[in-house]
Protein backbone atom coordinates (compact mmCIF):
# COMPACT_ATOMS: atom_id res chain seq x y z
CA UNK A 1 0.00 0.00 0.00
CA UNK A 2 1.40 3.39 -0.92
CA UNK A 3 0.20 7.01 0.27
CA UNK A 4 0.77 10.08 -2.01
CA UNK A 5 0.08 13.62 -1.38
CA UNK A 6 -2.66 14.43 -4.58
CA UNK A 7 -2.33 17.66 -6.81
CA UNK A 8 -5.28 19.27 -9.13
CA UNK A 9 -4.90 16.87 -11.90
CA UNK A 10 -5.88 13.96 -8.89
CA UNK A 11 -8.97 15.36 -8.53
CA UNK A 12 -11.10 12.92 -11.25
CA UNK A 13 -9.33 10.03 -8.63
CA UNK A 14 -10.40 11.66 -5.78
CA UNK A 15 -13.78 12.34 -6.94
CA UNK A 16 -14.21 9.21 -7.69
CA UNK A 17 -13.10 7.70 -4.90
CA UNK A 18 -15.16 10.06 -2.88
CA UNK A 19 -18.93 9.74 -4.65
CA UNK A 20 -18.13 5.34 -3.78
CA UNK A 21 -17.96 5.95 -0.47
CA UNK A 22 -20.41 8.47 0.38
CA UNK A 23 -23.11 6.97 -1.67
CA UNK A 24 -24.28 4.97 1.54
CA UNK A 25 -25.29 8.48 2.15
CA UNK A 26 -27.45 9.68 -0.82
CA UNK A 27 -30.62 8.49 1.43
CA UNK A 28 -29.06 9.88 4.58
CA UNK A 29 -31.48 12.65 6.28
CA UNK A 30 -29.98 15.03 4.69
CA UNK A 31 -27.73 13.93 1.85
CA UNK A 32 -23.93 14.42 2.31
CA UNK A 33 -23.35 17.35 0.23
CA UNK A 34 -19.89 15.24 -0.59
CA UNK A 35 -22.32 13.99 -3.66
CA UNK A 36 -23.15 17.15 -4.81
CA UNK A 37 -19.42 18.23 -5.66
CA UNK A 38 -17.71 17.91 -8.91
CA UNK A 39 -14.35 17.42 -10.61
CA UNK A 40 -14.21 21.00 -11.24
CA UNK A 41 -15.01 22.18 -7.63
CA UNK A 42 -12.51 19.57 -6.08
CA UNK A 43 -9.85 20.78 -8.79
CA UNK A 44 -10.39 24.31 -8.05
CA UNK A 45 -10.10 23.59 -4.14
CA UNK A 46 -6.63 21.66 -4.89
CA UNK A 47 -5.40 24.75 -6.70
CA UNK A 48 -6.75 27.19 -3.90
CA UNK A 49 -4.96 25.46 -0.73
CA UNK A 50 -6.86 22.40 -0.08
CA UNK A 51 -4.65 19.05 -0.12
CA UNK A 52 -5.83 15.40 -0.49
CA UNK A 53 -4.02 12.03 0.31
CA UNK A 54 -4.76 8.84 -1.51
CA UNK A 55 -4.25 5.50 -0.90
CA UNK A 56 -2.91 3.17 -3.47
CA UNK A 57 -3.36 -0.73 -3.48
CA UNK A 58 -1.84 -2.93 -5.81
CA UNK A 59 -1.48 0.82 -8.52
CA UNK A 60 -5.55 1.09 -7.70
CA UNK A 61 -7.13 4.11 -5.44
CA UNK A 62 -8.89 3.01 -2.75
CA UNK A 63 -9.28 5.68 -0.32
CA UNK A 64 -8.31 9.38 -0.01
CA UNK A 65 -8.64 12.08 2.68
CA UNK A 66 -9.18 15.90 1.93
CA UNK A 67 -7.46 18.63 4.09
CA UNK A 68 -6.51 21.61 4.98
CA UNK A 69 -3.67 23.29 7.08
CA UNK A 70 -4.32 26.53 9.47
CA UNK A 71 -2.19 28.58 11.58
CA UNK A 72 -2.49 26.00 14.29
CA UNK A 73 -3.34 22.56 13.01
CA UNK A 74 -4.71 20.41 10.22
CA UNK A 75 -8.39 19.99 9.05
CA UNK A 76 -9.95 16.77 7.05
CA UNK A 77 -12.53 16.06 5.99
CA UNK A 78 -14.11 13.82 3.05
CA UNK A 79 -12.16 10.51 4.68
CA UNK A 80 -13.39 7.98 1.95
CA UNK A 81 -12.45 4.18 1.24
CA UNK A 82 -14.20 2.52 -1.34
CA UNK A 83 -16.97 0.07 -0.07
CA UNK A 84 -15.12 -3.14 -1.15
CA UNK A 85 -11.99 -2.06 0.88
CA UNK A 86 -14.15 -0.35 4.51
CA UNK A 87 -12.46 -2.12 7.35
CA UNK A 88 -9.08 -3.34 6.31
CA UNK A 89 -7.47 -0.19 8.07
CA UNK A 90 -7.31 1.78 5.49
CA UNK A 91 -8.87 5.10 6.85
CA UNK A 92 -6.53 4.50 9.99
CA UNK A 93 -3.55 4.73 7.80
CA UNK A 94 -4.72 7.52 5.80
CA UNK A 95 -5.49 9.48 9.29
CA UNK A 96 -1.57 8.59 10.83
CA UNK A 97 -0.25 10.11 7.39
CA UNK A 98 -2.31 13.40 8.02
CA UNK A 99 -0.86 13.40 11.63
CA UNK A 100 2.45 12.99 10.56
CA UNK A 101 2.03 15.39 7.36
CA UNK A 102 0.69 17.61 10.19
CA UNK A 103 3.62 17.30 12.74
CA UNK A 104 6.26 17.58 10.02
CA UNK A 105 4.69 20.95 9.40
CA UNK A 106 4.64 21.98 12.68
CA UNK A 107 1.26 21.69 13.44
CA UNK A 108 -0.26 21.02 17.31
CA UNK A 109 -4.02 20.26 16.55
CA UNK A 110 -5.97 17.63 14.05
CA UNK A 111 -9.72 17.91 14.05
CA UNK A 112 -12.74 16.82 12.04
CA UNK A 113 -16.52 17.35 11.93
CA UNK A 114 -18.28 14.10 12.11
CA UNK A 115 -22.37 13.82 11.53
CA UNK A 116 -23.70 12.72 15.23
CA UNK A 117 -26.12 10.15 13.45
CA UNK A 118 -22.93 7.71 12.18
CA UNK A 119 -21.91 6.74 15.56
CA UNK A 120 -19.24 4.51 13.99
CA UNK A 121 -17.22 7.81 12.49
CA UNK A 122 -16.88 8.68 15.97
CA UNK A 123 -16.00 5.40 16.93
CA UNK A 124 -12.96 5.56 14.67
CA UNK A 125 -12.21 8.63 15.32
CA UNK A 126 -12.04 7.57 19.43
CA UNK A 127 -9.95 4.76 18.69
CA UNK A 128 -6.91 6.98 17.02
CA UNK A 129 -7.00 9.42 19.88
CA UNK A 130 -9.46 11.97 19.04
CA UNK A 131 -12.17 13.69 21.56
CA UNK A 132 -15.43 15.42 20.99
CA UNK A 133 -14.90 19.26 21.15
CA UNK A 134 -18.38 20.62 20.45
CA UNK A 135 -21.66 19.53 19.35
CA UNK A 136 -23.28 22.03 16.93
CA UNK A 137 -25.90 22.24 14.41
CA UNK A 138 -24.04 22.68 10.85
CA UNK A 139 -25.15 23.27 7.97
CA UNK A 140 -23.97 21.22 4.56
CA UNK A 141 -22.89 22.68 1.05
CA UNK A 142 -26.94 22.28 -0.12
CA UNK A 143 -27.77 24.43 2.83
CA UNK A 144 -29.45 21.40 5.34
CA UNK A 145 -28.53 21.71 9.30
CA UNK A 146 -27.58 18.96 10.89
CA UNK A 147 -26.61 18.09 14.08
CA UNK A 148 -22.53 17.82 13.97
CA UNK A 149 -19.53 17.16 16.81
CA UNK A 150 -16.28 18.59 16.49
CA UNK A 151 -13.39 16.10 17.01
CA UNK A 152 -10.03 17.04 17.74
CA UNK A 153 -6.62 15.33 18.79
CA UNK A 154 -3.77 17.25 20.62
CA UNK A 155 -0.38 16.11 18.49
Amino acid sequence: MGIILANSKDAQVVHRLMLQAFKEYEHATPPSSALSETVESIEQALNNGEQAFISYMEDQPVAMVRFTLSNQGIYFFRLSVVPEKQGQGLAKALIVELENYARAQGKMISECKVRMNVPRNIELYRSLGYVITKETIGENRNGFSLPIVTMEKKL
